[in-house]
């Protein structure tokens, strides 16, 4: 029933760019069955931590601006123009605007995953810590290959 009813939905999708609204659970995201980008902002990802191989693209900035042009190219290089995808902040109250611009506006395949982070951690979905460790790696090189000013030997 579950594979018909994600079937439906997906096929519709194709038929007219549109918003499809479906709440957010632990199946859906553990299903790996489509890209989910976190349009939430860094702080948060810190925060509250993020999904597992999630696309982290923040939509609105700290003071709650943002650039359409600037997202959607990089939406673009994550997601092809007619390939349904899952977006998420912490409550859905954000994904609501965006998948509707998005959406409506803009013909992507977006669904919205109502609820949003909030909802995700309290049914028990355990999130990765942010920076993600491949992060945390590569800034740790980087950082590797800077010299340290206390280590410095005095001339």
């Amino acid at each position: 029933m579950k594979k018909s009813v994600f079937g439906l939905l997906f096929f519709a999708t194709f038929i007219v760019a549109e918003v499809i609204n479906l709440p957010v659970t632990v199946d859906f995201v553990k299903s790996n069955k489509m890209k989910i980008i976190d349009i939430r902002t860094e702080s948060e990802w810190r925060e509250m931590g993020v999904i597992h191989n999630a696309h982290l693209l923040t939509f609105f900035d700290e003071e709650s601006h943002y650039n359409i042009k600037k997202f959607t190219k990089k939406l673009d290089q994550i997601i092809d123009k007619d390939e349904q995808f899952a977006i998420i902040c912490n409550t859905a109250s954000r994904t609501k605007l965006v998948s509707n611009l998005l959406g409506n506006k803009l013909n992507y395949h977006v669904v919205n995953l109502l609820g949003g982070m909030e909802k995700l951690i309290k049914d028990g979905y355990k999130v990765e810590f942010y920076p993600r460790e491949e992060a945390t790696v590569k800034s740790m090189e980087l950082n590797s290959t800077t010299q340290n000013p206390l280590n410095a030997t005095p001339k």
